[in-house]
C-alpha cells in the first residue's frame, strides 16, 4: 500500500495538504511497567512523540492528507522520528534537522487512571523551536484545507515569529479553510504563565478554532468555566470554541450553536495522547464537514481510544474504531 507521504513525494511541488501542522516532535521513552517509579522503571519502548506529530499521525490515520513542519537533530532519534512520521502516513519535507540541537526526548510514569507525570528533555532548546520565518512555505501554508498549531510554538523565538508569519499567509486567504489553535499549555516550557497568557491571547486573534482543556483555558482566558472559556474564546475572535472537560466531556460552540457530548468510560492505559487523538479526529470531522455534535462524538472517541493504550502516535484508531465506539455515546432514538 502507497503511503500518504510517498504519494506526496512522488512530486518536485508539494502537494495541498489536508492538513498542514506545525509544532513539537520527538522520541517517547514510556515504561513497560505500570505503576513504578521512573527511577526503578528496567525497560522502555521507543515511540514517535510530541502533540503536534501526534495529530499529524491522527489526522493521517483517518485518511487525510498531512504533513508536518518541525525539527529534529542530526542523530539517531532524529532519523527515528523521520522514518516514524513518514512510515505513519505524514509527510516530513518539512522536517528541518538541525546539528546544534539533539532531538528532544520525553518520559512519563504511568499510574493510571489519571496520574501520568511527564518528563520533557529540551534544554537548552529544541529544534522544533528553531524553525523560523524561511522555513515556512507560504503557498503551501496559504493552501492547506486546515492548518493546525499549538501554543508550545509560541514560547520562544525564532518559532513565536514563525507562527505569526504562517498566520498572516493564512489571513490572505478567503473564507471555508480552517485555522486551529491548540492551546496545548505546558508549565515548562514556559517563563511564566503571564508571559503564555499574553502570547496566546495574541494568537487568538489570528485564528478560527480554538481547543484546550480547561487548565488551558484557564491560562488564555482566565476562568476554568467551561460556559465562560467558550464565550471568551468567541470574543477573541474565533468562530469555534472547544473546551474539553475530562469526565464531564467537551463542550463545542459558536456564535450560533452550544453542543456537549458526554466522557466515554472506558479503561484508561495512558492519558497522555487523548488531546492528540482527539485532535486527529476534529480535523477529519471539520473537512468532512460532519455536525458539531457528531465532530466532537468522535473525537471523544478517538481521544478514548488512545487513553486505552500505552504510546500515543502509534496508538491513533482507524476510522471503523472511531466510529464503533462514538456510536456508544449516540442517544437512542426516541
Amino acid at each position: 500500500m502507497t503511503s500518504t507521504a510517498e504519494r506526496a513525494t512522488r512530486n518536485d511541488e508539494a502537494p495541498v495538504y489536508d492538513v498542514l501542522v506545525i509544532g513539537r516532535c520527538g522520541v517517547d521513552l514510556y515504561p513497560l511497567q505500570t505503576g513504578v517509579a521512573l527511577e526503578d522503571v528496567t525497560s522502555f519502548g521507543r515511540f514517535l512523540g510530541g502533540s503536534a506529530a501526534n495529530v499529524a499521525v491522527a489526522a493521517a490515520r483517518l485518511g487525510a492528507r498531512t504533513a508536518l513542519v518541525s525539527g529534529v537533530g542530526t542523530d539517531p532519534f532524529g532519523r527515528f522520528v523521520r522514518t516514524a512520521l513518514t512510515d505513519l502516513g505524514v509527510d516530513d519535507r518539512f522536517v528541518r534537522s538541525y546539528a546544534v540541537y539533539p532531538t528532544p526526548v520525553t518520559f512519563c510514569e504511568i499510574f493510571p487512571p489519571d496520574r501520568f507525570p511527564i518528563y520533557f528533555y529540551r534544554r537548552p532548546s529544541a529544534p522544533d523551536l528553531q524553525i523560523d520565518v524561511a522555513d515556512i512555505d507560504p503557498e503551501v501554508v496559504r493552501s492547506a484545507r486546515l492548518y493546525w498549531s499549538t501554543a508550545t510554538g509560541l514560547c520562544e523565538e525564532p518559532s513565536r515569529r514563525a507562527h505569526f508569519a504562517a498566520w498572516q499567509e493564512r489571513e490572505t486567504e478567503d473564507g471555508g479553510r480552517y485555522t486551529v489553535l491548540d492551546l496545548d499549555y505546558r508549565p515548562a516550557f514556559w517563563a511564566s504563565e503571564t508571559a503564555a497568557t499574553e502570547q496566546i491571547r495574541a494568537a487568538l486573534g489570528r485564528v478560527n478554532v480554538a481547543v484546550g482543556n480547561l487548565a488551558e483555558c484557564e491560562i488564555a482566558v482566565g476562568t476554568k468555566d467551561p460556559d465562560k472559556a467558550a464565550d471568551a474564546l468567541l470574543d477573541l475572535g474565533v468562530e469555534l470554541a472547544i473546551v474539553k472537560q475530562g469526565p464531564g466531556g467537551v463542550l463545542g460552540r459558536t456564535k450560533h450553536e452550544s453542543v456537549t457530548v458526554p466522557a466515554h468510560d472506558i479503561g484508561v492505559v495512558n492519558g497522555l495522547g487523548a488531546g492528540d487523538g482527539f485532535g486527529g479526529s476534529l480535523c477529519h470531522g471539520l473537512l468532512a464537514g460532519l455536525s458539531l455534535e457528531q465532530t466532537l462524538r468522535n473525537a471523544n472517541a478517538a481521544g478514548a481510544i488512545v487513553a486505552s493504550r500505552l504510546e500515543c502516535s502509534t496508538a491513533m484508531p482507524t476510522a471503523a474504531e472511531v466510529a464503533a465506539l462514538a456510536e456508544r455515546s449516540e442517544p437512542a432514538d426516541v
